[in-house]
């Protein structure tokens, strides 16, 4: 039992430092690699009323999954709400879920400084609750559509079955024509890890929408956050910051 509790301790303090961002963790990847499975859940503590309502907040919610090639991470981005008169609520920013990529530098070791991140709203994971095992989908983005500024950065993320049909690619590609780069990126995702992921979209999609507001209009601790998600730091990476 003790073995058993250090093993957990040992891989949640890894797991978070793989995460962290941080270059200096690289190493540790190899450990983690090497103590579990290439797909890593990572979460904070959270406090449990005697009524089995969430005391608190949750921080840094993600699901992980760790290839040869790339590494992919998705986190949830809540809305953002604003207070009005009368204990009212106006939903200013509609959430999304955020791909984060990461490119392989050698074996079970990635480069955290070149990220690439893409968000997906609720229209696009719909797109995905509902992909079929032989189907494909594409989603666009350019932040300056519209605009004279149009074509400068492209991101496209392809999400496709693989030749034997047990899985599928996530590719993204980044085109930044002002800094003439063209990054791509290629994580395979299995059935069983793309069934955990259809699971969670379907859980987070009417949160990200606002809906779970209505849901759970006045908690106690968690007024305008129904999933007590930590917004700073879920909010400050934004697909575009880079």
């Amino acid at each position: 039992m003790r073995k058993l509790t250090h093993f957990l301790l040992s891989r949640s303090s890894l797991t978070e430092k793989l995460l962290s961002g941080k270059s200096n963790y690289i190493k540790d990847a190899a450990r983690l690699h090497n103590f579990t499975s290439r797909v890593s859940i990572s979460t904070a503590r959270q406090d449990v009323s005697t009524d089995g309502n969430l005391s608190g907040r949750v921080y840094n919610i993600n699901f992980s999954i760790f290839k040869g090639k790339a590494a992919l991470s998705l986190e949830p981005v809540l809305p953002k709400f604003t207070k009005l008169d009368m204990g009212n609520v106006r939903m200013d920013k509609r959430g999304s879920l955020m791909l984060k990529f990461w490119p392989a530098i050698g074996q079970h070791k990635y480069d955290w400084e070149k990220k690439q991140m893409f968000a997906l709203s609720a229209t696009e994971l719909g797109s995905l609750i509902s992909l079929g095992p032989a189907e494909a989908c594409d989603f666009f983005h350019d932040p300056s559509m519209k605009t004279s500024l149009a074509g400068q950065v492209r991101k496209t993320l392809q999400v496709a079955p693989n030749s034997d049909n047990t899985g599928y690619f996530f590719n993204l590609t980044v085109v930044n024509s002002t800094l003439k780069t063209n990054e791509r990126f290629s994580v395979p995702v299995s059935k069983a890890e793309f069934a955990v992921m259809r699971s969670a979209f379907s859980f987070i999609l009417p949160h990200i929408m606002g809906w779970g507001r209505i849901a759970n209009p006045e908690p106690t601790s968690m007024t305008l956050n129904p999933l007590g998600l930590s917004q700073q730091g879920l909010t400050a990476d934004l697909e575009w910051g880079k």
